[in-house]
């Protein structure tokens, strides 16, 4: 696989796991080979938001396929661990499955591997930074103070482990009114942009609350959203920076 991106949050509840398979959807349909991992132990919701229902198939040697859907190859921890059952995985358990999520999965030849973090600054960030060497994270946030707080905790995180910030998106920026077409900045206004300003990081884009986009991750309807397209120009554009850089 040729960029391999982590899409994390500092805080749950941002809408991260949205972010993660709409990007991906949107990349696909762009013509790139996808693979989303969804590594988030504490709610891997990524097989219920794709409508997916089926197990993945065993390959040769023990090795796991991928679940295709809109175009991306699915891997989740929700397919062994089952849909109800909770995921208490630390320490060498923890290393054990992203290593076999990450190399026994036949994944084929992929452009993007992009990988559903669990939310905060626990095992799974430390432990993928040393199983696969990231191209960068994708930072996930709200324009609520609290959530912009923890943006710098995560980035610094991710810095310790030697890894480049791809970007920041801000999700839930606003909400734009069926009924006076007026902006609803209901989280407050333009924190996102502001946090990457002032930490020197790119800012990928602002996402509205979006009755729709809710609608389709809860009905397992993923498709390719315009917003989410140029997020995901804005992604590829700074993985080639990067790479021109090396």
């Amino acid at each position: 696989m040729r960029h391999t991106v982590a899409i994390a949050s500092a805080k749950g509840g941002v809408g991260k796991s949205t972010v993660s398979i709409n990007l991906a959807v949107s990349l696909a349909a762009q013509g790139a080979r996808v693979g989303l991992l969804d590594a988030d132990i504490y709610g891997p919701s990524i097989p219920l938001m794709m409508g997916i229902r089926q197990q993945p198939a065993t390959g040769q040697e023990g090795t796991m396929r991928p679940v295709y859907k809109a175009g991306v190859a699915l891997m989740s921890i929700g397919f062994i661990a089952g849909e109800d059952a909770p995921v208490v995985w630390r320490g060498p358990l923890l290393a054990r499955a992203l290593q076999q999520f990450l190399h026994q999965v036949e994944w084929g030849p992929l452009d993007y591997l992009l990988i559903d973090l669990p939310p905060g600054t626990g095992d799974v960030p430390l432990t993928l930074s040393q199983a696969v060497a990231l191209s960068g994270a994708l930072i996930v946030t709200t324009p609520q103070s609290v959530a912009l707080e923890d943006v710098e905790r995560g980035i610094a995180m991710f810095s310790k482990v030697e890894v480049d910030i791809l970007g920041i998106v801000e999700n839930m920026s606003y909400y734009l009114c069926s009924q006076c077409d007026q902006r609803h900045e209901i989280f407050g206004c333009g924190g996102g942009a502001e946090a990457a300003e002032r930490l020197g990081l790119p800012f990928l884009g602002a996402l509205p609350l979006s009755a729709a986009i809710r609608q389709r991750g809860d009905e397992g309807r993923a498709a390719p959203d315009p917003l989410f397209a140029a997020i995901g120009e804005g992604l590829v554009a700074e993985l080639r920076r990067l790479e021109a850089s090396e």
